[in-house]
């Protein structure tokens, strides 16, 4: 009876955890436009990026509805390659953990009911092969996912192609900036 009432609300807790996010793209697509025009209307200020000036735009509710779209789109998309993503990884490991009983049962298993010679040279084979391959994926997968951080995470985090042109910080330029 408690086994069959943990099953049942793990499944319903499962449900929910599927059905979340799809009941926040609504208001992810929403939220934003409807907060932004029972505010105030403010112009937004936008910096040029080539002389330092400002420019006042006033952007209507189509354009904010449609620029919370394109956030929305990318929101979803950045969050289901996320998972795809973390996906390689787990598939990755669950690669590394069946090789590494496939080299245990035809490396050693079959050598331990022979003579010690047979076990010996067995060890050596699954240490050796062990060793290698699995060491090398490890690595691999370690690279990949350090790679996954510093482009997916870094990027969806800090990087936003507004128009603004890209300047490297440059101690050379602080310095100048600071002495003249």
């Amino acid at each position: 009876m408690l086994m069959n009432l943990c099953i049942l609300d793990r499944v319903r807790c499962n449900l929910v955890f599927l059905l979340l996010p799809f009941f926040s793209i609504p208001v992810l697509l929403l939220a934003k436009p409807y907060f932004l025009s029972k505010k105030s209307h403010h112009p937004i200020v936008h910096a040029d990026s080539d002389n330092g000036d400002s420019a006042e735009d006033d952007h209507g509710l189509g354009e904010i509805i449609i620029h919370q779209a394109i956030e929305t789109i990318e929101f979803v998309l950045g969050m289901v390659s996320n998972t795809a993503s973390y996906l390689r990884l787990w598939a990755l490991s669950l690669a590394h953990s069946e090789l590494a009983t496939v080299f245990w049962e035809k490396a050693m298993l079959t050598t331990l009911n022979m003579n010690w010679f047979a076990a010996y040279l067995g060890f050596i084979v699954f240490a050796g092969v062990t060793f290698g391959v699995l060491l090398l994926m490890d690595v691999l997968e370690c690279f990949l996912h350090a790679l996954r951080l510093h482009w997916v995470e870094f990027q969806n985090k800090f990087y936003a192609a507004d128009g603004v042109r890209f300047a490297p910080y440059s101690f050379k330029q602080v310095i100048k900036e600071s002495q003249g």
